[in-house]
């Protein structure tokens, strides 16, 4: 797209309605409420977010599945297609050890031109960039021919399920358009990978601990399992790459068993994090982890294996949107403009736009924050970034909604 999709001029007007130091002052405000999921209490933030919107004439909404994780709905507009819905989320995860953070992780600190605070790279800086960006839609008094809707939900940080999805679900909110702020450095991300977890369990036999011959030693046996995998399957995995994302990849984040001390253990039991790139399927994913730790074992006598998709995460395949989509060539279009990177990539983590992905809407990955300071101790956020956010959301808005 070599012209930009809007007037402009009447961009112009939209950006010179963006408040920066508001946008600092909102997004600080954001980290300084504690919304750790567990337990997920979002409403404080929620109704920051509510206050800020309904100032600027947006119709406000709460729909809850619990007291404690209301989701934000403001629509502003004609009320008519196209509609743009922007999504967000104001849950964060846990802090961690304290004492590795060398600022108070919700203090909402602001130096040297960053953001400091649990949430601040991931995502109340992109929430605020957006709250900053439909505010100046507002103000701008530009006409809308379509609507804009703003969503900030509960649940992203543990399934997303009494959140976007609850959203995206809803007939009436059936958006054309979805932009969904994660932290991706104001990249275009056209898409994400899939992923599903998967339980890997040996059983044995017990036996006294002085007559280990007597049994059948489960960790023991998952010891060759895991040494199957570390040679076989993860370099396996390592090959297998696409354009735009991370490779697929597998991580053994928790192992339990053993009975007792003096105890031959008959049960160990793994879960692996198992991320998909485009092309590999959940179900495919499983029966290849299974084929490798049953001829890990096929020689030992005593043990079995049993793999099976973890019921909590039954998996989901990477989401793509294609590269010449309407909205993927707005959005390069709005970076274009700003001065931004225009290449096209994809986004590692697991975002809230699979549910709207999965219901057929366009749906792009855009937000200020470098992903690998998400969930980390000091984590902070480029306030130059968190402008640029708002700016690109606020002319992506002008380029979908405005007559051309």
């Amino acid at each position: 797209m070599n012209e930009a999709p809007f007037d402009p001029k009447v961009a112009e007007i939209v950006l010179r309605s963006i408040d920066q130091d508001e946008l600092t002052d909102l997004a600080s405000r954001l980290v300084r409420i504690p919304t750790v999921n567990p337990p997920g209490d979002v409403r404080e933030a929620a109704e920051l977010c509510a206050r800020f919107l309904d100032r600027a004439g947006f119709a406000i909404e709460f729909d809850a599945a619990e007291p404690m994780k209301p989701n934000l709905i403001a629509r502003y507009g004609s009320g008519a297609p196209p509609v743009l819905l922007w999504n967000s989320h104001l849950d964060v995860v846990p802090v961690g050890e304290e004492t590795a953070w060398t600022v108070p992780p919700f203090a909402g600190l602001v130096r040297d031109g960053k953001l400091y605070g649990r949430g601040s790279c991931d995502i109340k800086g992109g929430v605020a960039a957006q709250l900053a960006a439909a505010t100046a839609i507002a103000r701008s008094g530009i006409d809308l021919r379509g609507t804009l809707i703003v969503t900030e939900v509960a649940d992203e940080e543990v399934g997303g399920q009494l959140g976007a999805k609850r959203i995206a679900e809803r007939d009436d909110l059936r958006p054309d358009y979805v932009l969904v702020a994660e932290p991706t450095a104001n990249r275009i991300c056209i898409g994400e990978r899939g992923g599903v977890g998967i339980r890997v369990t040996v059983f044995g036999r017990t036996a006294h601990g002085a007559l280990p011959w007597e049994g059948a030693n489960a960790i023991e046996g998952m010891a060759r399992v895991i040494t199957a995998f570390q040679h076989e399957l993860w370099p396996r995995l390592a090959a297998r790459r696409h354009p735009y994302f991370a490779p697929a990849s597998a991580t053994i984040s928790l192992i339990q068993g053993g009975v007792k001390t003096n105890v031959v253990p008959d049960r160990c039991s793994i879960y692996i994090d198992r991320r998909l790139i485009p092309g590999e399927q959940p179900e495919e994913a499983v029966a290849e982890v299974r084929e490798v730790a049953q001829r890990a074992l096929e020689e030992v006598p005593g043990l079995r294996v049993v793999v099976e998709a973890a019921p909590e995460w039954p998996g989901r395949p990477a989401i793509l949107q294609p590269e010449d989509s309407p909205l993927v060539r707005t959005m390069t279009a709005v970076n274009a403009y700003l001065g931004l990177d225009t290449t096209l990539t994809g986004f590692s983590m697991g975002t809230d736009g699979r549910f709207f992905a999965a219901r057929g809407c366009p749906t792009l990955i855009y937000g200020p924050g470098d992903p690998r300071l998400a969930h980390q101790p000091d984590e902070w956020v480029s306030l130059d970034e968190l402008v640029d956010c708002a700016r690109a959301y606020a002319l992506a808005a002008v380029a979908l909604l405005t007559k051309p």
